[in-house]
C-alpha cells in the first residue's frame, strides 16, 4: 500500500514538474512566432514604410544578429542569477520590444524595437531548456528538452502562419500586438509556476564556453551550419517576395505556404533524426543538402501558380528542417564531453545564419530578382556540402586523442 501511494505521488511529481515544463514551451512558442513571423510581414512592411525587399530584409537580419550575441553573452553575464529570474527578465525584455514594434512611427523604431525583442528571444530560448532539464529527472530530461523545442517548432508552423494571415486581415501592427499577446500567459505562466530555486550547472566563462572551438572539426561542422542555413533560409525570409505571383498578395495564401512549410518541416526533422541513429548524422546531412540544391534549382519555376508553390515549399521543407538534428549529433558524438556548450554555440551559428540569409539574399535579388534568388541558395547549399565532407575527413587532433587514451587506460586500470 504505501508503495503505491509513493508511486502516485512521484507520478504526480512527474505530471507537475511536465506541467512547468510545457509552460517553459509556451514561451518558446510566443517568443518564436515573434521571430518567424517576420519573414510574412515583409511585403506589408515595404508598402507600410515604403522601403525595398533588401531594406525589409535587414529586420530579419538584426533580429537574427542580437540572437546570436545575445545567447551567449546574456546567458553568461546571468549565469550567477536565478533560473527563474532570467527567464522572467527574458521574456519582459521580448515583451517590452514586441509592444515598441507595435508602437512604432518609422522603420528605423521598428529595427530598433526588434533589437530589444531578439535580446529576449536569445537569452529566453537556450535558458528554457536548461531549466527544463533540471526541473526533471536524469531519465525524462531528454523528453523535457523535446517538449520545449516542439514550442519552437509550433512557431513555425501554426504561430508564424497565423501571425501573417492576421496582418493581411488587419494590418501588421495587429501581428506584433498578437506576438505581444503571445508572450503574457508565458510571463504569467513562469511567474506561477517555475519554482524560484532550479539547480542547473554554470555554464563557466565566455572563454571556456568557446574553447570547443579550438578543434577544427568542430569548426568544420560549424561552418556548415552557417553556410547550409544561410542557403536554408534565403527561401524562407523572402517567402513572401519570392512567391508574390503565386499568392497574388493574400496574406492568407502567403500563411497557406507557411502552414506547409512548418508542417512538412517538422516531419523531415523527425525522420532526419531518426535516419541519423541509422546511418550517421554527416551521411543524413549530406543527403539533406543535395535534396535543398535541387529543390532551390527548380524553385524559380513554381511562384506563378499557387499549386506548384505549395508543391516545391513542401519538398523544400523536407531538406530545410532535415538538417538541424544531424548537425546536432554530429556535434554530441564528436565531444560528448562538451555536448552542451557545443549545441549552444551551434544555435548562435544557426542565428548568424539567419541574419546572412537577410543579407545574401537581399544582394541576390538587387542582382538576379526575386525569382531567382534560390539558385544562389542552391550555390550555398553546395559549399556546405563540400564543408561537410571536409569535416569528416579531419583527424582527431592529437592532444585530444591523447587524452582520450590517458582517460581509456584510467578507466581501465
Amino acid at each position: 500500500m504505501a508503495k503505491k501511494i509513493a508511486s502516485r505521488m512521484q507520478a504526480g511529481d512527474e505530471s507537475s514538474d511536465l506541467g512547468r515544463v510545457a509552460v517553459l514551451a509556451l514561451g518558446v512558442f510566443a517568443v518564436g512566432t515573434g521571430e518567424f513571423v517576420l519573414a510574412g510581414m515583409l511585403p506589408l512592411l515595404m508598402v507600410a514604410f515604403k522601403i525595398s525587399a533588401m531594406q525589409a530584409g535587414q529586420i530579419v537580419t538584426v533580429f537574427a544578429i542580437i540572437c546570436a550575441i545575445a545567447a551567449p553573452v546574456l546567458t553568461t553575464l546571468t549565469a550567477s542569477w536565478k533560473r527563474r529570474t532570467v527567464l522572467i527578465t527574458a521574456i519582459a525584455t521580448y515583451l517590452a520590444g514586441a509592444v515598441g514594434t507595435a508602437l512604432a512611427p518609422t522603420y528605423l523604431n521598428v529595427l530598433l524595437a526588434q533589437a530589444v525583442a531578439a535580446a529576449g528571444v536569445g537569452l529566453f530560448i537556450p535558458n528554457a531548456s536548461v531549466t527544463a532539464a533540471a526541473l526533471v529527472r536524469k531519465d525524462f530530461q531528454g523528453r523535457a528538452i523535446a517538449i520545449v523545442v516542439t514550442g519552437f517548432t509550433a512557431a513555425v508552423a501554426v504561430g508564424a502562419p497565423l501571425g501573417t494571415a492576421l496582418g493581411g486581415i488587419a494590418g501588421w501592427r495587429m501581428t506584433m500586438w498578437f506576438t505581444a499577446a503571445l508572450a503574457i500567459p508565458g510571463l504569467l505562466g513562469v511567474l506561477a509556476l517555475v519554482p524560484r530555486h532550479v539547480a542547473v550547472e554554470a555554464p563557466g566563462t565566455l572563454s571556456q564556453r568557446l574553447r570547443p572551438l579550438a578543434d577544427q572539426r568542430v569548426l568544420a561542422i560549424m561552418a556548415t551550419t552557417l553556410v547550409g542555413f544561410t542557403a536554408v533560409f534565403i527561401p524562407y525570409t523572402y517567402v513572401g517576395i519570392i512567391f508574390a505571383p503565386a499568392t497574388a498578395g493574400s496574406s492568407v495564401a502567403l500563411a497557406a505556404l507557411m502552414v506547409t512549410l512548418g508542417v512538412i518541416g517538422a516531419a523531415g526533422n523527425f525522420g532526419a533524426g531518426l535516419l541519423a541513429d541509422r546511418i550517421g548524422g554527416a551521411r543524413v546531412v549530406a543527403i539533406a543538402l543535395v535534396w535543398l540544391a535541387v529543390s532551390a534549382v527548380v524553385l524559380p519555376w513554381t511562384t506563378a501558380h499557387f499549386g506548384s508553390a505549395v508543391a516545391i515549399i513542401a519538398f523544400y521543407a523536407v531538406a530545410a528542417f532535415a538538417i538541424t538534428t544531424p548537425q546536432q549529433h554530429r556535434l554530441m558524438s564528436l565531444r560528448p564531453d562538451a555536448a552542451a556548450v557545443l549545441i549552444s554555440l551551434n544555435q548562435a551559428v544557426l542565428y548568424l545564419a539567419i541574419a546572412m540569409s537577410g543579407m545574401v539574399g537581399a544582394i541576390g535579388i538587387g542582382w538576379i530578382g526575386p525569382q531567382y534568388v534560390s539558385l544562389v541558395a542552391a550555390f550555398l547549399a553546395i559549399v556546405a556540402l563540400g564543408i561537410s565532407m571536409f569535416a569528416d575527413r579531419r583527424k582527431e587532433p592529437a592532444f585530444m586523442g591523447t587524452a582520450c587514451r590517458k582517460n581509456t587506460h584510467n578507466q581501465n586500470g
